[in-house]
């Protein structure tokens, strides 16, 4: 009995003949699958070895975070929120996935239609609300029937399917608009996002959006907010600039500076400052268009480097964007750390 344990070994008793008859391509594939096997494990261990020689700095605390689930009306703030490669999300909220559009299918923003802004947007039992004033409050299937049309859209001349919301929510929109006619359609997970790179060269090939101008995450610091309206005769709020991080204890525009950023266990990474345009002018709270101010004196002072102007052009800075390297959660009060060598 123990003869015939020994006798079987790894492969049995058959083992020697299937030794002898082993082909040499055999052989060479297992000595390959090896040598693949070190060189990974290598490279795990490299970079492994990268990740813990740098250390974290902490530069600043969560202290708003806001899901702004239709492009260009009212942010939805939130405690706590879900990072994904596409952005924040809050239960069934996600940032930027409806979208106004003529009925052509082309975008329409604050900048077209400033009282969008005065439109709240919510969730509960599966729909999505909204409210305005003077408005009926109107609720609307997250999920659309399959019949709903899917449209295709254009959002800062690229390309990006939608599906309608119906008939009812465009109506309600375009009579709240006293405008139009505008339709709202929704970015569903099946739908091809639209590439950051395509919108600005300095994103990667693997950074993706819906509706959102260019990137995932736009931050922005409330002493950067502070210096502004320290220049400002008329104040402006976090509103107006529209961040979905709104960061504390740092000094003002620290954050042009961030590169690889740490929130709970969410990794990000800095791609560029956001240029800011007219519908920072827009009043958060009247839907007023000022077309002035915070945009002039912004001017007088956070134009971008000679050398971004290919980027930027003319148009002030103020926020930075951000892309996920590493999805999460994150919550207001956690700490910001940055990822120093």
């Amino acid at each position: 009995m123990s003869g015939a344990r020994v006798g079987l070994g790894p492969l049995g008793a058959l083992g020697p003949w299937l030794r002898a008859a082993r082909p040499g391509w055999l052989w060479a594939g297992a000595a390959w699958a090896l040598a693949l096997g070190a060189l990974l494990g290598a490279w795990r261990w490299a970079g492994g070895r990268r990740r813990a020689a740098r250390r974290l700095q902490r530069v600043g605390t969560v202290l708003r975070l806001v899901v702004y689930p239709v492009k260009s009306c009212k942010g939805v703030e939130v405690s706590r929120a879900q990072v994904t490669p596409m952005g924040l999300r809050s239960g069934e909220l996600r940032d930027r996935f409806w979208l106004v559009t003529k009925e052509d299918g082309h975008m329409v923003t604050a900048r077209q239609e400033p009282r969008l802004v005065l439109i709240s947007v919510g969730s509960e039992n599966g729909h999505l609300t909204l409210e305005a004033p003077e408005m009926k409050r109107l609720c609307l299937p997250i999920k659309l029937p399959r019949k709903n049309p899917v449209l295709n859209c254009r959002v800062f001349g690229l390309d990006i399917q939608g599906r309608d919301c119906g008939d009812e929510v465009a109506h309600w929109i375009t009579t709240f608009l006293n405008s139009g006619p505008y339709r709202l359609v929704h970015f569903e997970s099946s739908m091809v996002p639209r590439k950051s790179k395509d919108i600005m060269n300095v994103f990667r090939t693997t950074d993706e959006v819906a509706y959102p101008d260019c990137s995932p995450v736009l931050m922005l610091s409330e002493a950067s907010l502070e210096d502004l309206n320290r220049k400002l005769e008329k104040k402006v709020k976090m509103e107006n600039f529209r961040p979905n991080i709104l960061v504390t204890d740092c000094s003002a525009f620290e954050e042009d500076t961030w590169e690889d950023i740490i929130i709970g266990n969410v990794e990000m990474k800095g791609t560029m400052c956001c240029s800011r345009c007219i519908l920072t002018t827009v009043d958060p709270d009247t839907g007023a268009l000022d077309r002035k101010e915070p945009l002039e004196t912004l001017k007088s002072y956070r134009l971008c480097d000679p050398s971004e102007r290919h980027l930027h052009k003319s148009s002030p800075l103020f926020g930075k964007y951000f892309a996920v390297d590493r999805t999460g959660v994150i919550q207001v009060g956690d700490p910001v750390y940055k990822m120093v060598e």
